[in-house]
């Protein structure tokens, strides 16, 4: 009857184990944390801004300390890093539409009206780079609601919009940056030639057309030439 019971505590506590092992396993492995460990590690660093667009394994992240913007996706299986002086601008579309923007050197486009119902909310970033030009993180779908996202659209929206305006006042500030004395690189100049002095001398034992031909000039007066 104790061996009996001893089995049974052992299955109890194997089961516990094995459920607890699952349970943190399914932690570590939560979309949000692999997508901010991601950021972390390409950011060098915590991202001091995050969006997620949850349930589409999409994310992007500030890191103010190294002047670095990163996105993710593939649940930060794939990541780019960006200089945030790359950031050229950010759009919020609603169903197809832009309805607000933020681009450097522009004024900002605010949003005008909250939209109750929407079938699509987009936070489209925009980059100077030719090979991976935007990022979009799609923040809400009608038919597909993420189970950790926004609850509606209308939360999409606001969430999208206030990150706009951080993206309007980072675009803002690295224009004042640019402009300052920080970041004002010298042009180099191309080294100056050597001086007469120092440039080889032809003699006349280097001259193409001498040779050892015993006969000497006159020799090389009858070549065709």
């Amino acid at each position: 009857m104790n061996e009996v019971a001893r089995l049974l505590l052992l299955l109890v506590l194997a089961g516990a184990a094995l459920t607890a092992l699952g349970g943190a396993a399914l932690w570590w492995m939560e979309e949000q944390r692999r997508l901010k460990r991601a950021l972390r590690k390409v950011l060098g660093g915590e991202a001091e801004a995050v969006m997620i667009a949850a349930g589409r394994g999409r994310a992007a992240g500030f890191n103010f300390a190294s002047g670095r913007l990163a996105v993710a996706w593939d649940c930060g299986g794939w990541c780019l890093v960006y200089h945030i002086g790359e950031l050229v601008g950010a759009e919020l579309i609603v169903d197809g539409q832009v309805v607000a923007r933020a681009y450097r050197n522009e004024p900002r486009r605010a949003l005008d009206e909250i939209a109750g119902e929407a079938d699509e909310v987009v936070l489209r970033l925009v980059f100077d780079d030719p090979q991976h030009p935007d990022f979009e993180l799609e923040l809400w779908r009608g038919e597909a609601p993420a189970r950790r996202g926004p609850e509606t659209a209308a939360k999409a929206v606001q969430a999208a919009n206030r990150w706009l305006a951080r993206a309007d006042a980072i675009l803002r500030r690295h224009a004042a940056w640019r402009e300052g004395p920080a970041l004002e690189r010298p042009v180099p100049t191309p080294p100056a030639p050597p001086p007469e002095e120092e440039q080889p001398e032809l003699f006349e034992s280097d001259a193409p057309w001498e040779d050892d031909d015993p006969h000497g000039d006159d020799a090389n007066l009858d070549r065709p030439r």
